[in-house]
């Protein structure tokens, strides 16, 4: 995904509704709405306070202000001027919150059986755990509540870490509660697990953990690491991220955006180039720029896409309040599978021959239906603003994970060249924006309520008619195009 580009779709009215056009899950940022929130060097960077512990070497590191309700903060021990070593009996090994909760998890938490069903009916063996090594970047093992990685490749800048970090504040959040585990992740880009050689017998393919996944692959998707920041572009954790979004949609109010559609990024990475050819604000309602990633990069732009594989960027254009018009794409994350097209976003056609002329239909159309327009995109947007929250994130890794382990035909223990892991060996000896993107994204002690309940399995048809009726809103929008016109209703 370095390499793929930084790409953007925007559509940000004037007098009109806006939208935003995502190419193969296109765009980073909201257009221009919410840069001023968002290009502060220091990115809002929570101020660190270190404080002596009398009669000792050791500081404490705590930060302001705290991340998740929680009971008072526990703050890292950082051991100065030697090598950091995990603290043992300091935090919570057990887990007592305070206000149980009978919170029903999100809709979407339906994909952790479908990504875990090919192994469901004969469970896992450290064989085939071992059998993706092939594929991994790295291999995460806990067991009795201490973490533990081996490195196997370099991942891009700090994936494989940041994903890492992620896992430890899981364990932070819910203390205890975690099972022994044993999980190979693979940090490239594109899935890696192919359906086709293991037809009719998927349940012998290697389990490998990804950021996506699509129709072709059995890899188990998994949260991505810019949920907790991606320092090398300087962009903050989602949390805070989410939160400068939402001030940056009331910059310009949604009936003054204007009435067509933008594309920035390197439209010279796989099958972007053929937006090219709807660049004209006159013939087709879209404008297409192009851009240099590292130029931008070392100017600290806030746009950023990838064109081979699945973007974390479908999630800040969701969140911009502004109709997301998605190039149908065939990678997915997580969250992504339940999003339904014409009341979440606008599907464009993929095919070189129709692209242009869907994206300028869906532009005349929310011109002609402005109110219609801006119901889909609060939709859109209200989706990642309420069910995508940071509780939501963990509680899926935390399901997912807990799944996982049921699975397990073995009991996990400590590989020969695995170390062990937590926040303080990942926080202590960092500088610059590493460490404060850590910390301002680090669980500061355990929660005060449960992990949501997930529901249990859907059966196969149940799957198979949403994805039907998906495909039907997709196939009903690309005969309104074809016909040039379509009817107010939806």
């Amino acid at each position: 995904m370095h390499s793929q580009l930084i790409e953007s779709l925007a559509w940000p009215f004037k007098r009109r509704a806006s939208t935003i056009i995502l190419f193969y899950a296109i765009l980073l940022i909201c257009a221009f709405l919410a840069t001023r929130h968002m290009n502060v060097p220091s990115l809002a960077a929570t101020r660190l306070i270190k404080k002596a512990i009398p009669g000792s070497k050791q500081l404490t590191i705590t930060t302001q202000p705290q991340f998740h309700k929680k009971t008072p903060p526990f703050p890292l021990q950082c051991t100065p001027n030697t090598n950091q070593t995990c603290p043992s009996n300091y935090y919570p090994t057990t887990f007592n919150p305070k206000n149980p909760s009978t919170r029903t998890c999100p809709e979407y938490f339906k994909w952790i059986h479908e990504d875990l069903r090919p192994w469901r009916a004969n469970g896992i063996t450290r064989e085939m755990v071992e059998a993706a090594k092939e594929y991994a970047f790295f291999r995460l093992v806990v067991v009795d509540g201490k973490v533990y990685w081996e490195k196997y490749k370099d991942a891009y800048q700090t994936r494989d870490v940041f994903t890492i970090w992620g896992i430890l504040q899981l364990l932070r959040l819910y203390p205890g509660k975690l099972p022994d585990l044993d999980i190979m992740f693979e940090a490239g880009d594109v899935p890696v697990v192919y359906k086709s050689n293991y037809t009719g017998h998927e349940w012998n393919a290697p389990p490998l953990f990804h950021y996506c996944g699509d129709d072709q692959t059995l890899d188990i998707v998994f949260p991505d690491w810019s949920f907790w920041g991606w320092p090398e572009i300087n962009i903050k954790g989602w949390k805070g991220l989410k939160k400068d979004l939402a001030q940056g949609n009331k910059k310009v109010p949604w009936m003054n955006r204007l009435p067509f559609a933008f594309w920035k990024g390197n439209a010279y990475m796989g099958d972007r180039s053929k937006l090219l050819e709807c660049n004209s604000t006159e013939q087709w309602n879209a404008q297409i720029a192009t851009q240099d990633w590292e130029q931008e990069t070392k100017l600290g732009y806030k746009i950023y896409i990838e064109g081979i594989a699945w973007s974390v960027s479908e999630k800040y254009i969701l969140a911009c309040d502004s109709l997301a018009l998605l190039v149908t794409p065939k990678w997915y994350e997580f969250f992504t599978r339940s999003l339904i097209p014409m009341k979440h976003y606008w599907p464009i056609n993929p095919d070189p021959e129709n692209l242009c002329k869907s994206i300028k239909f869906a532009v005349d159309w929310g011109n002609k239906h402005k109110e219609k327009a801006q119901k889909i995109g609060k939709a859109g947007s209200k989706f990642v603003q309420e069910q995508l929250v940071m509780d939501n994130v963990y509680d899926y890794m935390f399901h997912l994970l807990n799944e996982y382990a049921k699975l397990l035909k073995y009991k996990p223990s400590v590989p020969p060249e695995a170390n062990e892991t937590c926040s303080e060996d990942m926080v202590c000896s960092e500088e610059g924006l590493q460490r404060e993107f850590r910390l301002d994204n680090m669980v500061h002690g355990p929660s005060t309520t449960n992990p949501c309940i997930l529901q249990p399995p859907q059966e196969p048809q149940v799957i198979k008619a949403f994805l039907e009726k998906q495909d039907s809103v997709r196939r009903r929008v690309d005969g309104w195009v074809a016909k040039g016109s379509a009817s107010g209703d939806l």
